[in-house]
Parts: structure tokens; sequence; C-alpha cells
């Protein structure tokens, strides 16, 4: 018999939440905080590069959780008839009817108020941008009905949190905000590339199109050549903007990090791909400790 494949966590922390609770908390997908790692990531690349403010860092990364969480609320509520047909995403809640639709209406509602009061502390480039990405979360899940290419989408609304960390910081976007953002769409649609991969066959019996299907066996390379573009972006960012040469020992030690997963990847076991796709935040802390080393010491 098959072992079915699925990445919802309902023990550990959550299973001790109210029972009420825990499908909200599966909704917005609080049992797996790789996401908002992922969400956090090039918003924290952009503040330290711009200009190190922990209090920045703080509300970005609260604002991941929040909007991490509203954006799995959005997905579910346009994929809920094609979770249900997909092994890994049948036990959603909405797909599974654990919630309705009022029910993730009022969730959405609650987080986009709580994620509006986080922005509002910011500078007004940084709202405008804020502003901007929500047209990324509200259409993003419709892409993978029409093109094969829902990755790419993923790397523009996880990326923007890139340019809006430096706006928070700086107070302006410039050709560094540019090839940051440049380097974080490579990086998530290389990743993302890997975690599609779980859910490769299911999406073709349904017609949901990714570029793990458009690659298939040839995702290795197209990772690679991703993972090698994010690198040398980064480095151009990296020169761009004046920083230590110490910046280059964490790239070099994430870009390892990266392409260690190249190797490693076989698109037919789907527990590795997630595995895969987890080890990311390691990567992308990495790259980060990289960046504020240099800003650090470059004040030496």
């Amino acid at each position: 018999m098959r072992t079915m494949h699925t990445d919802i966590v309902r023990e550990g922390w959550v299973a001790r939440l109210p029972e009420s609770w825990r499908p909200y908390a599966l909704l917005m997908r609080l049992d797996r905080p790789i996401g908002a790692w992922l969400l956090f990531l090039p918003g924290l690349w952009g503040i330290l590069l711009g200009r190190p403010d922990w209090w920045l860092v703080v509300l970005f990364a609260v604002g991941s959780v929040v909007m991490r969480g509203a954006g799995c609320v959005v997905n579910d509520m346009w994929d809920r008839d094609l979770d249900r047909q997909v092994e890994r995403t049948a036990g959603r809640p909405l797909a599974s009817g654990a919630l309705r639709m009022r029910h993730a209406v009022a969730l959405l509602v609650a987080l986009l108020l709580i994620g509006l009061g986080i922005l509002v502390q910011l500078n007004w480039l940084a709202i405008a941008l804020g502003v901007g990405s929500l047209l990324l979360v509200v259409t993003y899940p419709l892409f993978k009905r029409f093109t094969y290419w829902p990755q790419l989408m993923l790397g523009f609304t996880f990326g923007w949190g890139a340019p809006m960390g430096y706006a928070a910081a700086t107070g302006q976007v410039n050709l560094t905000t540019a090839l940051l953002y440049a380097a974080t769409i490579l990086w998530i649609l290389g990743y993302d590339t890997i975690y599609a991969h779980q859910d490769r066959e299911d999406d073709a019996l349904v017609g949901v199109r990714s570029t793990a299907r458009l690659f298939a066996e040839r995702s290795r390379a197209f990772v690679g050549v991703c993972y090698a573009g994010t690198l040398l972006l980064l480095a151009v960012c990296g020169v761009q903007a004046g920083l230590h040469w110490v910046f280059f020992v964490g790239l070099l030690a994430g870009g390892a990090m990266l392409f260690r997963q190249v190797v490693q990847l076989d698109i037919h076991d789907p527990a590795l791909c997630l595995r895969l796709f987890k080890s990311n935040r390691d990567a992308g802390l990495v790259i980060a400790a990289g960046v504020l080393a240099a800003q650090i010491w470059g004040q030496w």
C-alpha cells in the first residue's frame, strides 16, 4: 500500500491548541513555519543591506507570519476544489470541509487588519510597496492554471520583501534594490521547483502546471542555473553596495548549501524534495549573516 504523502503537521504544538482553533492554525500553515521564514528572509536581506535596524527586523518577522498566513488563506480559497484531488493537500481545512468559506474570509480580514497595523509603522515608500504586493498575493494562485511558471510568480510575490525591506531601511529604491530583488526571484524559482516535485504526478492528473512538470528530469540543471544566477546577482549586488569582503565569505557558504541541494535532488522522492526545500532557510540565514558581518566590519 502506498504511504500518503502530506506536509501537514497535526501533532506538536498545534495539537495542544483548543480543538476549534486547530483548523485555523492549519489554514495559516502555522504548523509549517518554513513558509514564513522564506517570506521573511528577502526582507531581512533588504533591511541588512540598506541599514541594519532591529525594530524593522521584528516588524518584518511578525509581518511575514501574518502575511504568509493571509496568502495561504487566499491560496486555499482559490484552490479548495483542486486541493481535494491532490494527495499532499487533500487534508487542508477548506478542502477537507473542516472550515467553510465564511470562516476563511473572517480569518483573512483579521490577518489583513493586523498586517495593516504593521505596515503603517513603515515609511511612505515601504507602505506603497506593501500595498502594491496585495495584487501579487491575491492573483498568484491563479497562475498555475494558465502557465507552467507559477513558481516565477511566487518569486515575484515572496521576493517583494527585498525591495520593501531596503525601502523601509533607507527610504529609497535603486540599482542595488533591483539586483537584490532579481536574486531573490531566481532563488525562489529554484527552491519552489524542488517543492513542486512533491505534487508533480497529481498535478498532471488535475491539469495544474508547474516548472516541476515543465522541466521534469531536467530539473536538476534548471535549479542549478537558478541558484547560480542567484549567487551571481547577489555578488554584483554586494559590489554595487560597497559591502566589506567578508560578505563574500557568507555568500560562498550559502552558495555551497544551495548547490548541495542540486547534487542531492531526486525528483522521485517527495520526502527528500521537502527536506531540500526546507534547507533554504539555513542557506538564507547564512547569506544574511554575511551581509550583517560586512556591515559591521565595514564600520570599523
